[in-house]
């Protein structure tokens, strides 16, 4: 019967007859004791509206949205005159509690009577919002209407008016269309993480004096939107509206549709691609991915996204090759930051992918999301933290944020999918991950990070570890109670200082493991395991609107991010959950990014120097999925140590953005990369690459090719 109390009155359960000589009374209020008998319905009504209007108070949010409607009541007044609420349907539960708790205070009354014998009597009552004095409403309209109907007439006008809804309740979908106004922009939806996108808003979110918290990625629209115009900025860039088909090419999604508590758009992915490596033994490099992504809300404060890949590819041979070093057991390869892959045709890849996740927030403090995707904590282009590297994975998420402090806790289920990670029905064995993320802008130009994780496996004793699910633990704590063995923990510290409003500096420095005796002792001890960046960026470089130019440098001592137990290392699918080189490199990345309307272009340079493994079984610390037990020697560890690599990337690429609300790009890059080992090896190749490149993209989320 929800909603369907259609009488704006107070309604007795019977009917009675109104002759000389009345069989049924009404309730009766101290106040109507004095009044006619054929007054009395009309006295208790004024009574219980009077209650009504003078005890109700609105609700807090009722108010701020300005809601109009209404409460409905179904209420009795028992043989002992006591009120008893017997049903109440609102739109805010606020409204049916303090509906509740004014049918509570009402006092006891004289019963009603049939036949000069108490009885119940049952009335619905429509309560007005805002609060209006329906008393008043009645004894207006009372030439017109009556108070009193029985309730098997008012349940025959309900059925009759249920059936009548129910009818047309599949055309008044089509009804309830609003003209749709981008509210993914204010949404809990994340910004799609790519380094070019983020760089149109990174100068916005980082001005001087902001109260922002610019780590952990990917950013929520509703966070960003209150520093950088999204609608304004799509609206700059609108062109071709005079046709449907001109405006879901250049501007729109090609679904979108929005109604009054709801919203959702779907569109195709593309990317395609053709190109020539001048290294390979095949003739072309492609790639050919289709897919579908659907995003959403509903409310206000629930927000949805899903995407599928079908991908087939074969890229530059060096990216090949490192792909199927990495592979699983079964696999043909692992196609970084996407996932394991099954050959197909000529020396190419069948990789699908499929990433989702589910955004709530409760509050403006918090935000959680459940989902398969990927998340990265850091202000540069690396992070030594958690990046966006490896393929997606399940993870459950709180953003809390208050004062000066933004708080990330993210929980996280990996893959081992070595030869050691596979149990004896062939299936992948699983671990854990958790970490915790403290942002805190200590002044309006410093912000100061504190950074920790866990790693534990899951084996037929241990599954997920309930000591990690609480968000403020302490983990280095826990794996001490547990057992050092039982997990592998990773403490960080970061900073960004703000010189102005176009130069940000920004480090971060990871710690595996500790020994203040190793440190001081100036041995270079195998236990000196960290590592450290340093970064600058430089906003509207040389007063060019648009340009950002950035320099990083990154440092990882050997063995940091592994384990003597190989199942426990800082990995996921055969890919670091951190840096993509693993440890035991130093390296320098310079990036350039411009746009320009819808035209981009971005340049980078990278120059690194790692030291890899021989063919010897003896780890160097460089991969993080070797155990830390096989090193050659426990002093004199160097960064460069074993097989020297020097390796030398840069990359020129150019295009035009075809439409801003999906991110759909058309470019051509060309990649140089010269890399060379001291010796080579199995899984190291000397290769001195030219790599050309064209295509069109749906840009969701980094490809790494500098490996």
């Amino acid at each position: 019967m929800k909603r369907f109390f259609l009488l704006l009155l107070l309604l007795p359960i019977f009917s009675f007859s109104q002759e000389e000589t009345y069989i049924e009374k009404p309730p009766v209020f101290p106040k109507c004791e004095s009044v006619e008998i054929n007054n009395l319905q009309n006295c208790f009504d004024t009574n219980v509206l009077n209650h009504i209007y003078n005890t109700f108070k609105t609700p807090e949010i009722v108010t701020e949205d300005n809601y109009i409607g209404k409460v409905d009541v179904l209420f009795e007044v028992d043989k002992e005159g006591a009120f008893r609420l017997i049903y109440v349907d609102a739109m805010y539960k606020e409204l049916k509690e303090e509906a509740t708790r004014v049918f509570n205070a009402i006092p006891k009354i004289k019963p009603g009577t049939y036949n000069g014998k108490p009885t119940y009597k049952q009335y619905s009552l429509s309560i007005q919002i805002p609060i209006v004095n329906q008393a008043t409403q009645i004894a207006n309209k009372n030439a017109q209407t009556t108070s009193v109907h029985s309730i098997g007439e008012k349940e025959e006008k309900e059925k009759q008016s249920i059936e009548d809804a129910i009818k047309t309740e599949y055309d008044s979908v089509n009804k309830k269309l609003v003209p749709y106004t981008n509210k993914e922009y204010t949404s809990q939806l994340n910004i799609p993480f790519t380094h070019s996108a983020y760089a149109k808003f990174d100068r916005n979110i980082n001005l001087v004096g902001t109260n922002s918290h610019t780590a952990s990625k990917p950013f929520v629209y509703e966070d960003v939107s209150k520093y950088y115009n999204f609608e304004a900025e799509k609206e700059k860039l609108t062109k071709g509206n005079e046709t449907l088909l001109s405006r879901k090419l250049w501007n729109e999604h090609l679904v979108r549709y929005q109604a009054e508590n709801y919203w959702f758009t779907v569109d195709p992915i593309f990317d395609l691609e053709v190109g020539k490596d001048t290294d390979a033994d095949f003739s072309s490099t492609y790639n050919n991915t289709r897919g579908l992504y659907i995003q959403g809300g509903l409310g206000k404060k629930f927000s949805f996204y899903a995407s599928v890949y079908e991908s087939q590819g074969r890229f530059a041979q060096y990216y090949n090759q490192y792909a199927e070093s990495i592979k699983a057991s079964d696999e043909a390869a692992i196609i970084p930051g996407r996932g394991i892959a099954k050959s197909f045709k000529d020396n190419g890849y069948d990789y699908p992918v499929a990433e989702a996740y589910l955004s709530y927030s409760p509050s403006n403090f918090l935000n959680v999301q459940f989902g398969h995707g990927k998340n990265f904590i850091g202000d540069g282009y690396r992070s030594l933290f958690v990046s966006d590297v490896a393929s997606p994975s399940p993870f459950l998420k709180i953003n809390t944020k208050f004062w000066k402090i933004k708080y990330t806790n993210t929980w996280m289920w990996l893959k081992d999918v070595t030869p050691a990670g596979t149990d004896e029905d062939g299936a992948y064995l699983s671990k854990y991950m958790a970490t915790h993320f403290l942002s805190w802008n200590a002044t309006k130009r410093l912000n100061i990070g504190f950074f920790e994780s866990i790693i534990w496996a899951k084996s037929q004793n241990r599954g997920f570890d309930i000591n990690y699910l609480n968000p403020i633990i302490f983990y280095r704590a826990i794996e001490f109670e547990t057992g050092q063995d039982a997990g592998n923990a990773i403490m960080g510290l970061s900073a960004k200082y703000k010189v102005n409003d176009n130069i940000n500096a920004y480090s971060q420095f990871v710690l595996d493991e500790f020994s203040l005796s190793d440190i001081t002792g100036g041995q270079k001890s195998w236990k000196n395991k960290f590592g450290y960046q340093l970064g600058l960026k430089y906003y509207n470089a040389f007063k060019v609107d648009n340009l950002m130019l950035q320099a990083e440098y990154n440092r990882v001592r050997p063995y940091t991010y592994s384990h003597n137990s190989t199942f426990l290392n800082y990995g996921h699918n055969n890919q670091s959950m951190a840096h993509l080189w693993g440890a035991n490199f130093s390296e320098l990345v310079l990036i350039g990014r411009y746009h320009y309307k819808r035209w981009f272009a971005n340049a980078k340079m990278v120059l690194g120097a790692r030291g890899l493994d021989f063919d010897d079984g003896i780890s160097y610390g460089s991969n993080i999925y070797l155990s830390y037990n096989d090193r050659p020697t426990n002093t004199g560890v160097t960064v460069g140590q074993g097989n020297k690599t020097n390796t030398f990337y840069t990359n020129l690429q150019a295009g035009y953005l075809i439409n801003p609300a999906t991110n759909l790009k058309i470019f051509a890059d060309i990649t140089f990369r010269d890399y060379n080992p001291d010796a080579q090896t199995a899984t190291t190749f000397s290769n001195n690459t030219v790599w050309f490149n064209f295509g069109i993209r749906t840009d969701l989320f980094n490809w790494y090719f500098d490996l």
